[in-house]
């Protein structure tokens, strides 16, 4: 698997704070869709650098797939 760059890193901090903006502008789904990709993004990332330990490693992966479940999941309008 590739390593993530630092401007990998750069454009899914982006995408979190995108997605927060996007959700206090009432696109919801948008908004938590981006979350769940910079997350995930920002997860694997520590995976490969093994920064953190292995409970951390899933449990970011799990919420981050649990986000984008739930947005996926959302009724349109919202």
């Amino acid at each position: 698997m590739r390593k993530v760059s630092s401007l990998g890193l750069r454009l899914a901090y982006l995408a979190i704070a995108a997605g927060f903006i996007a959700g206090v502008f009432s696109f919801v789904r948008l908004g938590s869709i981006a979350i769940a990709l910079g997350m995930g993004v920002i997860a694997i990332a520590y995976w490969e650098a093994g920064k953190s330990g292995k409970v951390e490693r899933y449990l970011a992966l799990a919420i981050a797939l649990a986000l984008l479940a739930v947005a996926i999941s959302l009724p349109r309008g919202l």
